[in-house]
């Protein structure tokens, strides 16, 4: 039987209605030095009893929020070691008081569980019943409030969570303060009466009714039983799941490599070696079909045992990280540890002694690595066919590109051979490969995930590329990956400024878009002009409202690529001589377009009107993508105007190279996030034979604004979503 998309629970004021899918479990504060005797919160408060009364309830709505698949956050209170992220007022104040009789130990000071509310120490901890499992988000907090100077909010928005349920202690304070946060930003909010407590019981339920106040002024709030009824019909499939890894009857793999579908397998029985018994067989078939795609493939007798250390590792199926068992491999341009990075050029291949900092994150998850991909050399073109490595074509005709840079990536995502893979783009080489492999492309914003040990193409402009068969796979593996890097020059932290979440309502389903103008679009071959209008059509269907936009700042910014002195960085990052030593080594077409490079002889002084113009349209952009009712949320474009054939591009390969660009290169220099979303087929021209009628993908791209990851992705995932959904077609 289906499950709900929407559940209700009584609640006050009036019943409180969420979507489980878009609903986290937010359990605020469960720490030992909050609960234990001895800790800071007795000798602040003195009585614990109703705090310790909590601990039972809050671990019954954990146990069916997580049977429920609900996302879980947790918060903990606590400070630097150096107390550098203490303020003075929090330290003293009440020590401070001239009739202070109680307080008589602060923050940092020493106590019978480590340093008070100090992060490492075990008082700072969760309380043993109630530790988080693999995936679920642990939220370090330095103030009351769980939402000052912490990443839950990139976090939440990460999940696409519009509604929060809330428990924990204490009531009159951090449950209190954070769930205030909460409803500023937009979150629809519903605490759990029996689930939250405090020092002093009396302070409970004034504090509890002032938020449901004047027809819920804050939120709601509800019983823990009536919602533990409510949550039923998405508990009741997780009940029957032994913790056994080795049921009797242990379900089929049935071919689907999808991250969710996978996990649903893990759970019910599925091992990893059963999956990779048979992708290893796939990848063997596919290369009859295309020999191209891998530079270097794992053994499957490596990845059988990594598979069988997995199981070792999480022997309980209802405590599996995110990833689990999800196969997934890495373009060729990104240094693995102990092994060859060629980046297409195999006489100046080099053996890194580290890893990309995200590759040992994805492991720590899970995942299992098979393997890297190839591509356009040095990672130089949109077309796929630069490689010494062979040129991969099309999973959906062996005539036609696959696109490039990110050509191996985007096949093997294309084709089944993996769940997803990270790649790289610098001016469209995860996005217009994607789109020519029916998978989806999305690059962050520019620093979100670290680009160290990635090799450089253009560094400034470098970004991770994700591939993956649908959006919500590459939302996940971006979660798992983005973070703070201070050895990336370029990483960046989280957005200077929020912008809030719209949960209830008509705004909850509405977007501003913006597109090009028609004389833009011209460049489109007819049956990708006619798709890109029923693209538009299908938005305004959703809630989308197209608003007019000037487009003049993203065609200039893309023309800067490649057309003025940013192309001069293809060759900053190598030694002033590299080029002469090496041009013998290079693919004809690599050598050609560096070779014009060098011939340019731009001056310092053009490359500073070039940086100029940069900074100009980046604010032009801003403008266009602004935090008002006349911006947009994102701007939609076709991912590439056309789709040549193989030939095609070997008869003229840089000038169809940078017509593959026209609507790719600008994200990079504007500094945007973008996602290629596969939005149609449609018939091979002159397809015909015994091989019938042959069909080829279109590719839509939503640009968004600077570090708006978030909302760019989930206006990605409803189109792809009402277009039917996720995408594997192998």
């Amino acid at each position: 039987m289906a499950r709900p998309t929407t559940l209700t629970v009584n609640a006050k004021p009036y019943p409180y209605v969420f979507s489980p899918v878009h609903t986290a479990l937010l359990v605020i504060d469960m720490q030992r030095d909050f609960l234990l005797a001895n800790g800071f919160g007795e000798i602040e408060a003195g009585s614990l009893a109703a705090v310790q009364a909590s601990i039972s309830p809050v671990k019954k709505l954990l146990d069916s929020c997580r049977q429920a698949r609900l996302a879980i956050f947790h918060t903990r209170e606590g400070h630097r070691p150096d107390l550098s992220d203490c303020p003075s007022n929090k330290l003293i104040r009440q020590n401070a008081s001239p009739d202070n009789t109680q307080h008589l130990k602060v923050i940092g000071d020493p106590g019978d569980m480590g340093r008070l509310l100090i992060r490492g120490e075990k008082g700072h901890d969760i309380v043993d019943v109630l530790q988080p499992l693999p995936g679920e988000v642990v939220i370090d907090k330095p103030g009351r409030g769980a939402f000052w100077n912490t990443a839950l909010m990139d976090k939440l928005k990460a999940k696409a969570i519009t509604h929060l349920l809330l428990c924990g202690v204490t009531t009159e304070c951090c449950f209190d303060t954070t769930l205030r946060e909460a409803n500023d930003r937009g979150f629809e909010c519903c605490g759990i009466e029996e689930a939250t407590a405090g020092y002093n019981d009396s302070f409970k339920c004034p504090t509890l009714d002032m938020i449901h106040w004047s027809e819920g002024l804050f939120g709601f709030i509800a019983s823990l039983q009536p919602l533990l009824t409510t949550l039923a019909p998405y508990t009741s499939d997780v009940l029957s799941i032994s913790r056994s890894t080795t049921p009797e009857t242990p379900p089929a793999f049935n071919g689907k490599l999808s991250i969710s579908d996978l996990q649903r397998s893990y759970r019910q029985g599925l091992s990893p070696t059963t999956v990779l018994d048979a992708l290893y067989d796939r990848i063997e078939r596919y290369r009859q079909t295309d020999p191209a795609v891998w530079i270097h493939l794992e053994t499957k007798a490596s990845v059988m045992e990594k598979a069988k250390e997995l199981q070792v590792r999480w022997p309980d199926r209802t405590k599996l990280p995110p990833l689990f068992g999800v196969p997934f491999n890495v373009k060729d341009s990104i240094d693995i540890a102990g092994l060859p990075t060629t980046t297409a050029c195999p006489l100046l291949a080099r053996v890194p002694p580290k890893s990309w900092p995200a590759f040992e994150v994805l492991l720590r998850e899970g995942a299992i690595f098979i393997g890297k991909t190839n591509l356009d050399q040095l990672a130089t073109g949109l077309t796929g066919c630069r490689s010494p490595f062979g040129i991969p074509r099309s999973v959906f005709n062996h005539d036609y590109i696959s696109g490039g840079s990110s050509s191996g990536s985007c096949v093997s995502v294309g084709a089944g051979l993996v769940s997803f893979s990270v790649a790289t783009d610098t001016a469209g080489s995860g996005r217009v490969p994607a789109g020519f492999n029916g998978v989806v492309g999305y690059k962050p914003t520019r620093g979100m995930i670290s680009c160290r040990g990635v090799t450089p193409a253009c560094l400034s402009l470098d970004c991770i590329a994700l591939i993956a068969s649908n959006v919500s796979d590459a939302r996940t593996v971006w979660d798992t990956c983005v973070s703070y890097d201070e050895e990336d020059r370029y990483s960046k932290t989280a957005a200077p400024m929020q912008r809030h979440v719209n949960s209830t309502g008509p705004q909850a389903l509405s977007f501003n878009f913006g597109i090009p103008p028609l004389e833009s679009l011209a460049v489109c071959n007819p049956e990708y002009r006619q798709l890109f209008s029923d693209v538009v059509k299908k938005l305004q269907s959703l809630g989308g409202h197209l608003i007019p936009i000037g487009w003049s700042p993203f065609e200039k910014a893309g023309k800067l690529l490649y057309e003025g002195t940013f192309v001069s960085e293809r060759l900053a990052s190598l030694p002033d001589d590299w080029l002469d030593k090496n041009r013998d080594h290079l693919h004809p077409v690599t050598r050609e377009i560096f070779e014009a490079v060098v011939d340019r002889h731009s001056t310092a002084v053009e490359a500073y009107r070039d940086l100029q113009a940069k900074a100009l349209y980046i604010r032009l952009a801003e403008k266009v993508f602004a935090y008002s009712a006349s911006g947009v949320d994102v701007v939609v474009v076709p991912t590439a105007p056309t789709h040549y054939t193989v030939e095609e591009v070997l008869a003229d390969p840089i000038v169809k190279n940078s017509i593959l660009g026209e609507f790719a290169h600008c994200a990079n220099v504007l500094d945007l996030c973008a996602v290629a979303v596969p939005a149609s087929t449609y018939l091979v021209p002159e397809s015909s034979g015994s091989l019938g009628e042959q069909r080829l993908p279109f590719s839509m791209t939503f640009l968004g604004g600077s570090r708006s990851d978030a909302e760019t992705l989930e206006i990605a995932r409803r189109f792809e979503e009402s277009m039917g959904g996720q995408g594997e077609h192998y």
